[in-house]
């Protein structure tokens, strides 16, 4: 590559970046905007928890019946233009779920949103991993620590909206307006062309055949080929179940944490949107920190503490239930489930014997059933034994994240 051409490509590759930290922010901060005011949805269409539960298991239901679509969509439209689309008709869905008079247009506008807000996923990762081609190293972890600040600020916005009296609709449709607006005006920043055509190199990439240096323990797994696949099924349910149990604890705290904390620990609306900043805000932390953590002890290390520290933390807090107690165990919780898709995904995508992204699909797809799973179960304990039964589930998933570690890298490969 010429000096003209690096020359020309860092200015697109950083605009591009920050266009689509753009995107990520406000996929993020969308439908955190929804679910501190789930308590008041939940009062005004008068549902139990076993109803309630259902219906927010919509919106999974919704990502699931969807994902598959993204592909072809992102084929024929270009990847940012998916990602600028979905985040469009995902703000209309969630305006639409917050003024559903029934539950059963709830659970309408949530499948609906839940849909648009996979196509969306997909379609920024992709051009996520466009823009990482560019620069030649790995950047994608910052734009999923971005998602987590937008789903804090999401938080924050409600928990203000809800401070200044501000009605659900009128909420709403400001944030969704705003949000939207920032992602259709970082599409003109977008790189252009197709992307399944070649991305020119950036500057900072090089080759194994130019620098003379010897392959990686990935290339060599890789030109390996099937060696050993008589476990590769046992290791990749494996890593299902890990990504799958990092979902469900995500997924308990979006859902239930205002909830419990309003019904069970009488806070009021405002503070009680505080359980579920809490826990992205501590996984903001933990994704921030985490390749470090990783490249020093390993993945099956950093996944097995924080398993162990979700299981404690959230623990101690249903044990010994206070208000700040129970906070402290949401962001403990969050904290320690940081790592663990970006984990399973790296890993099944390294698995000999299978074609290149089948492991990171199957993955990808499949830990889609913790969020879809978590509120039905949730709720009908819930119903059944009480809420704060029912979140036994997230120290239960911290348990079975320390049981299955070991299908992860013990330690950094080094060359």
């Amino acid at each position: 590559m010429t000096v003209d051409t690096e020359t020309r490509l860092l200015p697109a590759a950083r605009h591009a970046r920050a266009a689509v930290a753009v995107l990520f922010f406000t996929n993020g901060a969308l439908f955190a905007n929804l679910l501190p005011r789930y308590p008041q949805i939940k009062e005004d269409l008068a549902i139990g928890n076993g109803a309630y539960g259902l219906a927010v298991a919509a919106f999974p239901a919704g990502a699931i019946t969807a994902g598959l679509a993204a592909g072809l969509l992102i084929r024929r439209m270009g990847s940012a233009r998916v990602a600028v689309l979905g985040t469009l008709l995902t703000g209309a869905g969630i305006l639409a779920a917050g003024l559903a008079p029934s539950v059963a247009l709830f659970a309408t506008a949530l499948f609906l949103a839940g849909a648009m807000d996979a196509l969306t996923d997909v379609a920024q990762n992709a051009h996520g991993l466009r823009v990482q081609r560019l620069y030649g190293r790995s950047i994608l972890n910052s734009f999923h620590a971005v998602w987590s600040i937008g789903a804090v600020t999401g938080g924050l916005m409600a928990a203000g909206a809800m401070s200044l009296g501000l009605s659900l609709g009128v909420h709403l449709a400001v944030s969704a307006a705003v949000l939207v607006a920032a992602a259709v005006a970082a599409l003109r920043f977008c790189l252009s062309g197709p992307d399944n055509g070649p991305e020119e190199t950036g500057p900072e990439e090089t080759r194994p055949e130019e620098t003379g240096r010897k392959e990686t323990g990935r290339e060599r797994l890789t030109a390996e080929g099937a060696r050993g696949t008589s476990r590769v099924g046992a290791v990749l349910a494996a890593l299902v179940l890990i990504a799958t149990a990092g979902t469900l604890v995500e997924d308990a705290g979006n859902s239930w944490a205002a909830l419990y904390l309003s019904d069970a620990l009488h806070a009021s609306a405002a503070l009680a949107a505080s359980g579920f900043i809490a826990l992205v805000g501590a996984q903001f932390i933990g994704r921030l920190i985490g390749d470090r953590l990783v490249d020093r002890f390993g993945r099956r290390a950093v996944a097995r503490a924080g398993g162990l520290i979700t299981a404690v933390g959230m623990g101690l807090a249903l044990a010994v239930p206070t208000l700040p107690g129970t906070i402290l165990g949401f962001a403990l919780a969050g904290f320690g489930v940081a790592t663990l898709v970006p984990a399973a995904m790296h890993e099944a995508d390294a698995l000999p014997g299978l074609k290149p992204g089948s492991g990171l699909t199957i993955v990808s797809w499949l830990m889609r059933l913790g969020f879809l799973l978590s509120p039905p179960i949730v709720g009908q304990v819930a119903d059944a034994a009480g809420l704060r039964t029912g979140l036994l589930v997230i120290p239960a998933a911290g348990v079975l994240v320390v049981l299955l570690a070991g299908a992860l890298q013990a330690r950094p490969r080094r060359d």
